[in-house]
């Protein structure tokens, strides 16, 4: 194409306000705010004698529950740039899962992954079908999504794992799950992952902190998780730093606009939900890798907290990412006994909740900031009357996270203006 279409699209498209600045931060902005978030971290640390609130154990944990959340939000990402909701992000999910485990007890983790990947495409391929093609309710589309997924899977579960003298339950399946797959190969930087450890096992003030933080980032480590990364950043480069992506979100914003431009709308949307699918597959077939197998249930409403971090994170992979180890940096307190880490969890909201009530009040906002206060206030009783929190409040955790993420953010959102309207084409004629 020209480029006057090209230049036309990316006017459309930049995303600036109307003094001409952009909406992101700065990354000197980003960086602050990191460093600022470890100091606080580590203070918290210091006060509370919560040392899983840095430790390398929980950062690998929440590394790993992080990526299957990661890898659903930025499949939502995907299909939403292109102005279609992707309710059905979980089924895709529930397919992938299935899918690498029916392939990785026969053919290793590697070609489960990849089967993982066609699963969810082929489910992205179905919710295009309908809400492209047929124009059926982008919503009921999705939730049909999650339905059939779990039907589907369930049945053919019983049909190849739980089959009477099939060579599925002689290796271990059943009708719930599938035989044991081959381990995933991980890694860790040589000699690097041993220092920081050494420097961790000294609780220093900040230094500690950071190094406990990195030796989790860096030690075992599974390919997988490599993949991901470097799918985030190529979905940055390729939606907004290619041709292709710009007719992809311009299909987002005004889909009338870039079909009289010469944009083919409906391949763009299936391109993109089909894409989307294959990266909610992947994050269920990190599930099912991880275990070694797949087990009916495994996706416990991911794909729901991948949609949620594809909001809060602005439509933006590295919002995205953000959220998505906020989110499993919470989930991973389940997998550690995380009573104690929440309960001074508590006293840090109540802080932040106190400053949040202090700058409302200077703004004159009484309401919000008496609120503010009130809650902050009973959170540190909370915290100063009890020395744990019970099991089934770290349970939710993640559930807590995901509602106050997105109510903190919702107002500083910015969605593509076309996202889940029906688009028929030649409907700008």
């Amino acid at each position: 194409m020209s480029t006057t279409f090209t230049a036309a699209l990316a006017g459309r498209l930049s995303g600036k306000n109307k003094d001409g600045k952009g909406r992101k931060l700065s990354y000197p902005v980003v960086l602050l705010i990191i460093a600022g978030a470890l100091l606080l971290l580590s203070a918290l640390r210091m006060i509370t004698d919560a040392n899983d609130l840095t430790s390398s154990g929980q950062y690998s944990s929440a590394l790993a529950a992080a990526v299957p959340i990661g890898l659903a939000g930025l499949g939502g990402l995907w299909a939403e740039r292109a102005g279609v909701v992707n309710i059905g992000l979980e089924g895709m999910m529930m397919l992938g899962t299935f899918c690498a485990g029916w392939m990785g007890w026969q053919h290793g983790p590697w070609i489960a992954a990849l089967a993982g990947v066609i699963g969810g495409a082929v489910g992205g391929l179905v919710h295009a079908i309908a809400t492209v093609t047929f124009g059926v309710d982008q919503i009921i589309s999705g939730v049909a999504m999650n339905i059939l997924a779990l039907g589907v899977t369930q049945y053919f579960a019983k049909l190849l794992f739980g089959a009477e003298g099939s060579a599925a339950q002689q290796a271990g399946g059943n009708d719930k799950q599938s035989p044991v797959m081959e381990n995933m190969p991980d890694f860790s930087i040589p000699g690097l992952s041993g220092w920081l450890g050494d420097i961790e096992k000294h609780h220093w003030f900040l230094v500690s902190d950071l190094a406990g933080i990195v030796r989790g980032l860096v030690t075992d480590v599974s390919w997988l998780t490599i993949v991901a990364a470097l799918l985030f950043v190529g979905t940055f480069y390729v939606l907004w730093r290619s041709a292709f992506g710009l007719r992809l979100r311009s299909c987002g914003e005004s889909p009338v606009a870039a079909e009289s431009l010469g944009v083919n709308v409906y391949t763009y949307k299936y391109a993109a939900v089909v894409v989307s699918g294959a990266l909610a597959g992947l994050g269920g077939a990190f599930l099912a890798i991880g275990t070694h197998m797949y087990s009916d249930g495994q996706t416990a409403g991911r794909g729901y907290i991948g949609l949620a971090t594809m909001i809060s994170g602005n439509w933006r992979p590295g919002g995205v990412a953000m959220s998505a180890g906020l989110f499993g940096f919470m989930d991973s307190l389940q997998l550690r006994s995380g009573g104690p880490t929440v309960h001074a969890l508590l006293l840090l909201l109540a802080v932040l909740l106190i400053g949040f009530a202090a700058w409302r009040l200077k703004a004159g906002k009484m309401r919000a900031a008496i609120i503010a206060g009130v809650i902050g206030a009973l959170l540190v009783v909370w915290y100063v009357t009890t020395d744990t929190v019970p099991l089934e409040l770290v349970v939710a955790t993640p559930y807590v996270a995901t509602l106050l993420v997105l109510s903190v953010s919702s107002q500083r959102l910015r969605m593509p203006k076309a996202n889940g309207k029906p688009y028929r084409k030649g409907q700008g004629k």
